[in-house]
């Protein structure tokens, strides 16, 4: 680079003396233009890279039904991760073109009926080893603890689960997920400022959503709440389409309501099933928060703060919808690795990875404040917005919630709650 930066000096160097028969005006026009060339020369041997390195992240996701939304106004997607992915691939690629780096992007979509394994194994054999994964929690720690799993980085964008944070953890994976434990801490707090400290607890019956159960009883316990009432929901809706469909839902969800007072009402519905159905249809007039209504998440389309709008919309323009909390963290995956790669100047797994769980390690998220990863089990400390269907309500830690290192370890399964160790 020197060499050709002086050749191009040479080639456009402006005399001190004036040729003879030019006027001022010509030979100042005439320096001008020599000038431009220099800088042009300049500008372009200095910001193409001598070589570039290729760095290709894969996907690992299953082919599932698309969940069919309980409002036909919401859209039914099928590249929900997928879509996150690839813009944190063009955001890479903008800054890898000045540092000599092109992000590539593949994917694999395995059946549900099938091991991830095989996919895995192929990724590894094409010597990728930087990889999201959007399995649930058993076919994850499958796939990390697979000797071909081992010189890789492993990123959980899907699965909240909070044993992978608190007693499975591995080596090689990272979490950009938030665990159930976080959302429901963050929502707490909310809670907890408002003074809505008398809960009825709805879950349903699923494994699922028995799990972000225990996850608010352990945040209510955390934050000083107290759950006055809780109930498993068991109503089967039917064809709430139906001319009487409404009714239905009215009578029972008045009826199931008929308890001891309470403040809010706290569903566990991470399907989607029925805890839509409770909002307005409460026997006493009191709010709805928990899996819907006013909600804990790592993003949403309502967020328009710290430049989250510009954000949103140069996600819009490229799939035709918003981002979703799976999106984002599959972005904040490949945004982590395109950082880490610029900042280290190299792809190796084991270098990437000791720099992520490193002091130095910092990504904007457009959430306020940098994002970064506990060193003892790999999950992305962040900020967790509080939202209505429309609107940001609040940011979850709140203010007055303390911690010696840092605020954000306020929300999920701090060090010395973790039997994870690195």
């Amino acid at each position: 680079m020197p060499g050709s930066i002086v050749t191009s000096l040479h080639s456009f160097a402006v005399p001190f003396d004036r040729p003879e028969g030019r006027s001022n005006s010509d030979q100042g026009g005439l320096a001008l233009r020599r000038f431009a060339g220099v800088l042009l020369a300049l500008t372009w041997t200095m910001s193409v890279p001598a070589e570039e390195t290729r760095i290709s992240i894969g996907l690992i996701g299953q082919v599932s039904e698309v969940h069919v939304p309980l409002s036909a106004l919401e859209p039914a997607i099928q590249d929900d991760g997928a879509e996150g992915a690839r813009q944190g691939i063009r955001d890479n690629n903008t800054t890898g073109r000045f540092t000599g780096h092109n992000f590539e992007f593949v994917q694999i979509q395995v059946k549900a009926d099938e091991s991830p394994v095989a996919a895995l194994r192929e990724l590894a054999g094409q010597g990728i080893r930087l990889v999201l994964v959007d399995l649930p929690a058993a076919d994850l720690l499958a796939l990390a603890d697979l000797p071909e799993a081992a010189e890789s980085i492993l990123f959980n964008i899907g699965a909240p689960d909070d044993a992978l944070r608190v007693s499975e953890c591995r080596e090689n994976l990272l979490h950009t997920a938030p665990s159930r434990a976080m959302l429901a801490d963050a929502l707490a707090q909310y809670l907890a400022w408002k003074r809505w400290t008398r809960w009825f607890l709805v879950a349903g019956q699923s494994p699922e959503d028995q799990a972000f159960a225990a996850a608010l009883k352990r945040a209510a316990k955390r934050f000083g709440a107290k759950i006055e009432v809780e109930k498993t929901w068991t109503f089967e809706a039917g064809a709430r389409r139906t001319d009487s469909g409404h009714f239905n839902e009215k009578a029972a969800a008045n009826l199931f309501t008929q308890v001891a007072d309470y403040d809010i009402l706290v569903v566990a519905d991470e399907s989607d099933v029925f805890g839509e159905y409770l909002n307005y249809r409460t026997f006493r007039p009191r709010p709805l928060g928990g899996t819907q209504g006013l909600t804990a998440t790592a993003w949403s389309g309502v967020n328009e703060q710290w430049g989250g709008t510009q954000f949103q919309r140069r996600f819009h323009q490229e799939t035709g919808r918003w981002m979703t909390p799976r999106d984002y963290a599959a972005w904040l995956a490949v945004r982590s690795i395109g950082e880490a790669v610029t900042r280290t100047d190299s792809h190796d797994p084991r270098r990437l990875r000791d720099y992520l769980l490193g002091p130095d390690f910092a990504l904007a998220a457009f959430k306020g404040v940098p994002v970064s990863y506990r060193d003892w089990n790999g999950q992305l400390r962040q900020p967790i917005l509080i939202t209505s269907p429309r609107l940001l309500v609040s940011v979850s830690p709140q203010e007055g919630f303390l911690h010696e290192h840092s605020t954000l370890d306020t929300l999920g399964y701090d060090r010395p709650e973790s039997r994870c160790k690195r």
